[in-house]
C-alpha cells in the first residue's frame, strides 16, 4: 500500500515534517501547506481512530466527531489492516502522556 504513494516528493514532505520542533511550528507549516478543510479532515480521522481504538461504537463516533460512517469505516480498516501508522503514533503519544 505504501508503494503506491512512495516518491521523492513524498520523501521530501515527510522529511520536512520531521524537522518541525513544536506544535507551533506544525501550525505554521501546515497552515501554509494545507487548506483548513484538509487539516480538519486529518484531525477528524485521527480523532476517529482514537475513539475506535477505545472501542467506541460508530453512532457515538458520528455524534462526537461529525464523521460519516464511510470515514469511520475507512479509518477502522486502516487500524485493522493498515501499516500500523495509527498505532505507532498512539503508542508514542501514550509514552509522552499525551494520550490515555
Amino acid at each position: 500500500m505504501i508503494d503506491k504513494i512512495k516518491s521523492e516528493s513524498m520523501d521530501l514532505l515527510f522529511e520536512a515534517i520531521l524537522t518541525l520542533d513544536s506544535v507551533d511550528d506544525c501550525y505554521k507549516f501546515f497552515d501554509d501547506l494545507c487548506t483548513s478543510i484538509e487539516l480538519k479532515a486529518f484531525a477528524q480521522r485521527l480523532h476517529v481512530a482514537k475513539l475506535l481504538d477505545e472501542h467506541r461504537v460508530y453512532n457515538s463516533i458520528v455524534t462526537e466527531t461529525g464523521a460519516s460512517t464511510a470515514t469511520i469505516s475507512r479509518v477502522n480498516r486502516s487500524l485493522k489492516d493498515g501499516n500500523d501508522g495509527y498505532n505507532i503514533v498512539f503508542d508514542r503519544l501514550k509514552k509522552k502522556n499525551l494520550l490515555k
